[in-house]
């Protein structure tokens, strides 16, 4: 494991320290919370849309960063053919969380992406969900990155998920900006979306009503977060 890799456990874990299993700003049952999802979810499928790629069951995907298994899973409902989609997580409560809830024919491999067997050209799509605002060393993001882009074949994409601003409550992550998404791909065609109303905003505005969530998210200066679409050219 590298300095980094180790370095994010140990974040992971001051984190779960700190927010015990009473913590529920990130149920699903919360109305900002679904309503995130399901925006996220809507973009997604534009973009895949968008880029022509409508046999999702045809579609050869490794996700970094795969945590308990909800985005393999999300991706399985939508279509993705379970034999096609492989996992990669560091922390081993996340991994075996996500091997019990996914099925067999899903590939989950415990350990760090960045040095992980994988073919080169081999997958139609890499997804990363807020990994890179977890890394603070910047020469570990290059050095991923240049791993996730050779696993593509041309033609495929990195569909990119993280949040552009720092939280200056919250040391141990860092907003990765569409600048540094351009820096860790530079070969990249990227088609970028800015989503996912400012969290605490979100929280805020839903307290009064869930629909405020929409009013307000209709701002994009208000939006924190890129979901991206980065094309490797053929």
């Amino acid at each position: 494991m590298s300095d980094e890799t180790s370095r994010v456990a140990e974040r992971y874990a001051r984190r779960t320290a700190t927010h015990d299993g009473a913590d529920d700003r990130y149920s699903p049952l919360r109305p900002e919370v679904w309503q995130t999802l399901q925006e996220r979810q809507r973009v997604l499928l534009q973009l895949l849309a968008a880029h022509d790629r409508r046999d999702l069951a045809a579609l050869r995907l490794v996700e970094v960063g795969s945590g308990s298994g909800g985005n393999l899973l999300e991706l399985l409902r939508l279509g993705f053919a379970p034999r096609h989609l492989r996992g990669i997580e560091l922390l081993p409560e996340r991994h075996a969380a996500a091997r019990a809830a996914l099925p067999e024919a899903v590939a989950l491999e415990l350990g760090d992406a960045s040095v992980a067997r994988i073919e080169p050209g081999s997958q139609d799509l890499v997804l990363a969900s807020t990994v890179f605002s977890s890394l603070l060393d910047r020469a570990f993001q290059h050095h991923l990155a240049d791993a996730m882009w050779s696993w593509l074949a041309p033609g495929g994409a990195v569909l990119w998920y993280d949040f552009t601003f720092d939280n200056p409550r919250n040391p141990d992550v860092r907003g990765v900006p569409l600048a540094r998404v351009r820096e860790l791909f530079p070969a990249g065609l990227v088609d970028a979306r800015r989503v996912t109303l400012a969290p605490p905003l979100a929280r805020a505005v839903c307290r009064w009503h869930p629909a405020l969530y929409t009013a307000f998210n209709a701002l994009p200066l208000l939006r924190t977060h890129l979901l991206a679409w980065i094309e490797k050219p053929r």
